[in-house]
C-alpha cells in the first residue's frame, strides 16, 4: 500500500494499493485498469479513505514559446506547475495569466477545472489540449470549442472523465494586451500594469488563503453558487447587502463565502478540521482530521445554506472515497 497524505495538499492519512509515474519515458507504456486516479499536485482533491485503486501521477514537463504577429502560443506539458508558468510568462514580457497567479496545481489539472479568478478563466486562452485515450492509447486534440468549458467545468469532468490523461495544453496569449481589473481588489488599481495586477492577486491570496505547505487544504472547498434572478430577488428582500455578480440577465453568482461566513461557520471546527476563521470557503485540516469529519462539517454547510437560502452549494474540490469519485 501507498501513503497519499504527501500527496495531496489536504494532508488526510489515506493510501492507494498502486502507484503509477507518467512522465515523458514512461507516457508511452501507460497501460490503465480501472480504478484509478489521474494526479497532478493534487492541490484539487481530497483522499477521503483508503483507495482500492491505482494512483497515476503525471510528471510530463517542458514548455515551449513560440511568437505569431498578434498572439503568442504556449505549448506546456501537463506535469508544470501552473503558477510556475504564469511567473515564467510575466518574466518573459508575456501578459495575460496574471490573474491567475497563486492557483495551485499543474497545467493538466488547470482545464479540468477550466481555472479561474479575479475575473478570468483559463478558457479565455485554450487553444487546443492534447491527451491520449486511456481506451485506445492514440493521442489526440481537443480546440476550445470541444472542450465545453464551462464555470469550473469542462468536458474533462464529464463525458471525458477517467477516459483521457491530458498530455499537452497550448495556449494563445493577445499582444494586445488589456487589463482586467473589475473584480474585488483590483478595482482599487489606478491604471495597472500587467505586473501590478500579477503582483497584488499574489499579495490578496497570500493574506487571505493559508499556505497549504503549512495548513493542509485544497483551496476553495464550494463553488460560488449561480441563481435565478428571481430568487436573488427573493433573497435580497431580506438581505439587501448580499452581494452578487449579474451573469446574465436570468441568473446571478452569489460568493460563497459570504454566504458560509452569514451563516457563522467561520472558524468553526470538527475534530481536527476548520472553517478558516478569515475564508469561510476553505476548508482546513490541522494533522489530525480525518475524511468523515471534512465530509462532516461539508454537508453541515451544505444543508444550512439550503435551509436558511434555498441555494445548493457544490464542491469544488474533487473528494476521492474508496472506489473513486464522490460528491456530498
Amino acid at each position: 500500500m501507498y501513503p497519499l497524505h504527501c500527496l495531496h495538499t489536504f494532508g488526510l492519512s489515506a493510501t492507494a494499493k498502486n502507484i503509477i509515474i507518467v512522465d515523458d519515458n514512461e507516457l508511452a507504456n501507460v497501460n490503465m485498469q480501472a480504478p484509478f486516479v489521474i494526479l497532478g499536485q493534487g492541490s484539487n482533491c481530497v483522499f477521503t479513505e483508503d483507495y482500492i485503486g491505482t494512483i497515476v501521477k503525471i510528471e510530463l514537463l517542458g514548455k515551449q514559446i513560440t511568437q505569431h504577429s498578434d498572439y503568442v502560443e504556449i505549448s506546456v506539458k501537463a506535469g508544470e506547475n501552473w503558477h510556475q508558468l504564469v511567473v515564467h510568462c510575466m518574466q518573459q514580457g508575456i501578459n495575460g495569466l496574471e490573474n491567475l497567479a497563486l492557483i495551485p496545481g499543474t497545467v493538466g489539472a488547470a482545464p479540468i477545472q477550466n481555472i479561474g479568478a479575479y475575473g478570468v478563466e483559463l478558457q479565455q486562452f485554450v487553444d487546443r489540449i492534447g491527451f491520449v485515450d486511456l481506451t485506445t492509447g492514440g493521442s489526440h486534440w481537443l480546440s476550445n470549442a470541444e472542450c465545453q468549458f464551462g464555470y469550473r467545468d469542462s468536458i474533462f469532468k464529464r463525458e471525458l472523465s477517467q477516459r483521457v490523461l491530458i498530455t499537452d495544453v497550448v495556449l494563445h496569449l493577445p499582444k494586445q494586451w488589456q487589463p482586467c481589473q473589475h473584480y474585488g481588489e483590483l478595482r482599487l488599481l489606478e491604471t495597472p500594469s500587467a505586473q501590478d495586477i500579477f503582483n497584488k492577486v499574489v499579495a490578496v491570496r497570500n493574506a487571505k488563503l493559508p499556505d497549504p505547505a503549512k495548513v493542509g487544504n485544497a483551496g476553495s472547498f464550494f463553488k460560488n453558487p449561480v441563481i435565478s434572478q428571481s430568487l436573488f430577488e427573493e433573497l435580497q428582500f431580506k438581505w439587501p447587502k448580499m452581494p452578487h455578480y449579474a451573469v446574465d440577465n436570468r441568473t446571478v453568482k452569489i460568493p460563497a463565502a459570504w454566504l458560509i461566513d452569514t451563516l457563522g461557520f467561520k472558524g468553526e471546527k470538527r475534530g481536527g478540521i476548520q472553517c478558516h476563521p478569515t475564508q469561510p470557503l476553505v476548508l482546513t485540516n490541522d494533522g489530525t482530521g480525518t475524511g468523515q469529519q471534512l465530509l462532516g462539517l461539508a454537508k453541515e454547510i451544505q444543508q444550512k445554506v439550503i435551509d436558511v437560502f434555498s441555494i445548493s452549494l457544490e464542491n469544488e474540490v474533487r473528494l476521492i472515497g474508496k472506489e473513486g469519485f464522490i460528491s456530498l
